[in-house]
């Protein structure tokens, strides 16, 4: 709900959170096969009342191109580190978990990601829906980041599609939402599903896992982890609709890699952002059991690890 007020900037809304009741009790509807992770543009418009709308693009694009109403903007590089953890060989502060180490990879820090969602006005308890303009990989990664910082995974959703696919079927806006600022606090779980890399090193070897490579096919080629299948993330997007492939095709294709729900799936690719997309996408189709492993083939290399190349 909003409160207009008229300032120097324009028109802005003021939003006014729903007090002494929960907003999101009715069941989450699943549409076409889909599951309340992944959640359709219908979905998201019938609920913008009851969910927080999370926009990661740059915030020329947000105030310039247009936003769904009622978003806030966190733009990507917000949430990311500025260097790899692995490269920068500096402090702890992106830990997501107490004793995490080498596990921080390109996560912010505990103290920059409360800072940016308590500027966002989201609360601990809001049911968050992000989007991007890049199929949702960008987006994907800041509900991996919400996750791995203690924000309630059940809560956490990725729009199907794009902005870009947004706004061929509903309402844009450029008016800005202001919310107030939030005492939102982290609170990471005591269990993730985060793996360094002797964890990585020892999978190798383990036939109950499959280590996912979700980069494109030169830099696969170039060198990956031993044993390493590949999966691009863009195969599992539709180019067209901007969103998932129907989930018979996103079945067939992990199936063909031998990416099945009866194994053990860890994802890795360069810096996370990549892994975010096909981890949420796993967890959509209700993979069981998932890995991430956050410091991905930058720590590896940097650590001087060994590298299977197609030669």
């Amino acid at each position: 709900m909003c409160a207009w007020s008229v300032g120097a900037a324009g028109q802005n809304c003021h939003y006014l959170r729903p007090v002494g009741k929960d907003i999101f009790k009715r069941s989450l509807v699943r549409l076409s096969g889909m599951s309340d992770i992944v959640v359709p543009a219908e979905w998201v418009a019938d609920r913008l009342d009851e969910v927080r709308v999370v926009d990661v693009r740059d915030a020329w694009e947000f105030e310039g191109i247009g936003h769904v109403p009622g978003a806030v903007n966190v733009p990507f590089d917000s949430f990311r580190a500025d260097a790899h953890a692995a490269e920068d060989g500096g402090d702890s502060s992106g830990d997501a978990s107490e004793g995490a180490g080498d596990d921080r990879g390109m996560l912010p820090g505990s103290d920059v990601f409360t800072d940016l969602m308590q500027t966002a006005g989201i609360e601990p308890d809001d049911r968050l829906v992000a989007y991007d303009d890049m199929h949702g990989v960008f987006a994907a990664r800041f509900l991996v980041t919400a996750e791995l910082y203690g924000h309630d995974v059940e809560r956490l959703h990725l729009l199907d599609g794009d902005f870009s696919s947004w706004r061929l079927d509903h309402e844009t806006t450029s008016e800005v939402v202001e919310f107030p600022r939030s005492e939102y606090t982290v609170d990471p779980p005591a269990e993730t599903p985060l793996v360094g890399i002797d964890e990585v090193a020892a999978a190798t070897d383990d036939r109950e896992t499959v280590i996912v490579d979700t980069r494109e096919a030169w830099e696969f080629e170039e060198g990956h982890i031993p044993g390493a299948v590949r999966l691009d993330w863009r195969e599992l997007v539709d180019d067209e609709s901007r969103g998932l492939r129907p989930r018979e095709e996103l079945e067939s294709i992990l199936d063909s890699r031998g990416i099945s729900p009866d194994k053990r799936v860890l994802l890795y690719c360069n810096t996370a952002r990549r892994i975010s997309h096909t981890y949420t996408v796993l967890r959509h189709l209700d993979y069981p059991t998932l890995a991430f492993y956050e410091g991905s083939l930058t720590e590896w290399k940097a650590a001087g690890r060994e590298l299977e190349t197609d030669d």
